[in-house]
């Protein structure tokens, strides 16, 4: 059977994917728009935590025995100790300066890490088995859905969604966003401020981890697997609107449909059509589909 032309079993292939990719989009944006929206700091550091969620995972498995799941529930933790830790050495003394100062920190450290992993593991994919549990698939009829990718999906919405939930509906949501505009204030109610935004850079950092623990058993672990991911990352941030907690999720799963059914059409302007529709969007309204212009 083909739908306008092409045959269905590819055309849902590609939507599949581009969901897959969509989750992964929309979990690092996500990210992303919690840092910034509420630390104001652009955290380019998030694809080298990402890689890091995949790693911790990789070498609990080879060196401590870590199943799947306790990688799942473990290494965001980890991983945002790590990020609290460079909130508190490094970023909190850049809060006061230009966006600029924390972007070129960021970057740095992104380029560190990467360098330091590729150093010792070389630039080629390790493999990460997909768990016991999420192994086969569901026969649909028009096409075959592996377990793994339909638990991806599933999880990376629920996770976002929880995420939005708690910071936009939530007492300690308000108390988030209150801090980054009137942080005396919110001190004044017995609120330790600065524990918050180190706890809030670590949520951040840990989601980019969690990402990473989904994607290692469907991209393999590769040290430079965030820097693949995050121009495009941001591009799917600015889209939504920086600091836009629901535009990070809406954007991210719906460009990574975009991006899967261009693969179909019009395969070769598969790898830009992000950054035109980026260009398109910054040129109607700069400041995001979900943004608002301060």
């Amino acid at each position: 059977m083909e739908i306008f032309g092409v045959p269905s079993g590819a055309l849902f292939g590609q939507l599949l994917i581009g969901l897959i990719n969509g989750s992964f989009y929309a979990l690092l944006s996500l990210g992303l728009a919690v840092i910034f929206g509420l630390l104001n700091i652009i955290n380019f550091t998030h694809g080298a935590q990402y890689m890091l969620g995949a790693f911790v995972a990789y070498l609990g498995m080879n060196m401590l025995g870590m199943n799947y799941w306790v990688a799942l529930i473990v290494t965001p933790f980890l991983v945002g100790a790590t990020g609290m830790l460079i909130e508190r050495t490094m970023l909190k003394q850049l809060y006061k300066l230009d966006h600029l100062y924390g972007l070129l920190l960021t970057f740095g450290l992104a380029l560190i890490i990467q360098g330091l992993f590729r150093h010792e593991f070389g630039s080629s994919g390790m493999p990460y088995p997909v768990p016991e549990v999420f192994k086969g698939g569901f026969n649909l009829g028009f096409m075959f859905l592996p377990k793994y990718r339909a638990w991806v999906i599933v999880a990376s919405l629920v996770v976002c969604l929880a995420t939005w939930y708690v910071i936009e509906r939530t007492k300690l949501g308000a108390y988030l966003r209150a801090a980054t505009e009137n942080p005396s204030l919110v001190q004044s109610f017995g609120i330790n401020v600065p524990r918050m935004i180190t706890l809030t850079y670590g949520f951040g950092v840990g989601l980019a981890a969690l990402a990473g623990v989904m994607a290692a058993p469907i991209y393999q672990v590769n040290p430079t697997m965030g820097a693949d991911l995050i121009i495009v990352v941001f591009a799917v941030v600015v889209i939504g609107g920086m600091g836009s907690i629901m535009g990070a999720i809406v954007t991210g799963f719906g460009l990574g449909l975009i991006e899967g059914l261009t693969k179909v059409f019009y395969p070769e302007a598969s790898a830009t059509v992000i950054f035109v529709i980026m260009t398109i969007v910054l040129l109607i309204k700069p400041a995001g589909l979900f943004g608002t212009q301060k």
